[in-house]
């Protein structure tokens, strides 16, 4: 499925083609909260590299986190330096793939048939928690990747 997005200020957008394109995973951790997340959380779905276009690339910041201990983070983290919207995750140890946030994403998509809740030991406590049936949480990183979640659910787009 092709993705096409764009900061709030429409300086930067972008094209993608994605195998994986529901948003299902909530990611809690201080990073996408404080980066990228207006309810406690942010939401990623992945791409593949080698068909992400983007025009505007002028108006673009790459931030790099400081995990605890001091440490920079590999992932890069790009948004728009003129009106702050979070864009994209591109992490160099998987270059062949880019992890757009769902919100900066124009193109509709598919809801997800169920959720996954993760980094849920560093959610703040007046962030909402999905709970019920089609809810599944985990306090840090889960097992099942993006890929592997959506062709477990018969939802990964193999063209």
């Amino acid at each position: 499925m092709q993705l096409e997005g764009s900061c709030h200020c429409k300086a930067v957008s972008f094209t993608i083609e994605s195998r994986t394109p529901y948003p299902f995973m909530r990611c809690y951790c201080s990073i996408c909260r404080k980066t990228g997340g207006g309810g406690g959380y942010a939401i990623n779905i992945m791409g593949e590299a080698a068909t992400h276009e983007v025009k505007g690339t002028e108006n673009l910041s790459i931030y790099q986190a400081t995990r605890s201990g001091g440490e920079l983070s590999e992932a890069r983290r790009h948004f728009c330096k003129l009106c702050g919207s979070a864009l994209w995750l591109a992490d160099p140890r998987w270059e062949q793939w880019v992890w757009p946030f769902a919100s900066a994403i124009d193109t509709p998509l598919p809801k997800a048939p169920e959720y996954v809740n993760i980094m849920l030991d560093y959610a703040v406590p007046w962030s909402d928690r999905f709970e019920g049936p089609k809810q599944t949480e985990f306090a840090e990183y889960p097992a099942e990747s993006i890929e592997d979640w959506h062709k477990k659910r018969g939802l990964y787009d193999a063209e």
